[in-house]
């Protein structure tokens, strides 16, 4: 085995081959249930329960159709896809299903912490209440991460319980976060159009949740700009920013490439408010432009604590492998910015500092350490 230095120091800084992508242990803070499922899933509980209205009938064209239908440049028409999904998970077996696959399908992706959301209130079309449609979906995820331990593969799963901010359900959903910590929710989270329904709507709720020590993130800085951004942290308390990629109008960069942060820019960085960046998502909805051009690789460069996820890998046609991949090739990253990156999610996890630090020095480390190995190996023949 090579121990050349400056070969080490290549191999930790070149773009990163897919397979050892793949292989790299991944965290994930930003993904939502209804938005990850297989498109073969689909077709089978559509069937099963008797729903109607997908656009196609064969996995390969249904894929195709999500993935078309979200990259349309708009949050609001990106969502308008989660009819299908949503109504083929209206049952306790299609809820516990679901969770199950997403568990797998994640593990099978390298992940080893992920970080799911779902909103209970979108699920009781079929007459479930919301315990029961949480015990389904933590079932499923116990279900889930037992498979993949059977096949030698370790992941933890959080669950967030999401409240739709066009609705006023976001108290009970809170309180629910708080009654389901202990038993496998770790946080809670607002989500859906931003422009209109402010973050503030919701205070009764972020002020319970602040008042039982209880973690939340808040979709804001996506669709809609700074105030949104402004008034889930200043407001609100928000741990996280669900996206937050439009903390670039706050951010100047000059002929030179220089930058300059705004007040409340410079404050997310300073407090180390994580960022829960979703780039293929960002791009389908127009909160940035391309890959290439997306603001993470400014924002990493300027120290922010930035987190790469996946939002909804259906949609995105998705994984945090393919987003790690494009990342790589955009901005000829290597091992050692996704382990940075795998390290911030970590760190900005809503699970105990115990726990998060236990993935980190006995899973994420070393199993960089084994990758850049491998990848010197390669340069070295």
């Amino acid at each position: 085995m090579t121990t050349d230095p400056t070969l080490k120091a290549a191999a930790s800084s070149s773009p990163v081959p897919l397979d050892l992508i793949i292989q790299a242990p991944k965290a994930l803070l930003h993904d939502h249930l209804d938005g990850g499922l297989r498109p073969q899933t689909v077709l089978d509980l559509a069937a099963e329960f008797g729903y109607s209205d997908l656009p196609a009938n064969d996995a390969e064209s249904l894929g195709r159709w999500f993935s078309e239908a979200a990259f349309s440049g708009s949050l609001e028409r990106y969502l308008k896809t989660f009819k299908h999904t949503v109504g083929v998970m209206q049952t306790i077996p299609a809820l516990t299903r679901v969770a199950r696959e997403c568990a797998e399908d994640l593990a099978s992706d390298g992940v080893v912490y992920a970080e799911v959301r779902f909103a209970p209130e979108l699920h009781i079309e079929q007459g479930l209440n919301e315990h029961e449609i949480i015990e389904a979906v933590l079932a499923g995820f116990a279900e889930g991460v037992a498979g993949a331990a059977a096949v030698g593969r370790t992941i933890r799963v959080g669950v967030l319980l999401t409240a739709m901010r066009t609705a006023a359900n976001s108290r009970h959903i809170a309180e629910l976060a708080v009654e389901y910590r202990d038993r496998g929710v770790v946080g809670f989270d607002i989500a859906g159009a931003e422009a209109g329904f402010p973050p503030t709507r919701h205070l009764d709720a972020f002020e319970y949740l602040r008042r039982e020590n209880a973690h939340f993130t808040i979709h804001a800085g996506e669709a809609f700009g700074l105030p949104s951004i402004w008034e889930a942290i200043q407001w609100c308390g928000a741990d996280r920013l669900g996206h937050g990629v439009r903390i670039m109008d706050d951010i100047t960069v000059d002929s030179s490439g220089s930058a300059s942060l705004g007040k409340l820019a410079a404050y997310v960085r300073d407090r180390r408010i994580p960022l829960e960046l979703c780039p293929t998502s960002n791009v389908q909805t127009g909160a940035a432009d391309s890959i290439a051009s997306h603001p993470i690789g400014l924002l990493r460069k300027l120290g922010f604590r930035v987190t790469v996820n996946t939002d909804n890998r259906l949609m995105s046609g998705t994984s945090m492998s393919h987003e790690m991949d494009l990342l790589s090739q955009a901005f000829g990253w290597g091992l050692a910015d996704m382990e940075w990156l795998t390290v911030n999610a970590m760190k900005s996890a809503f699970i105990g500092f115990d726990e998060r630090l236990e993935i980190i020095n006995n899973q994420i480390k070393p199993g960089y350490a084994v990758l850049n190995s491998e990848l010197v190996e390669r340069m070295s023949r």
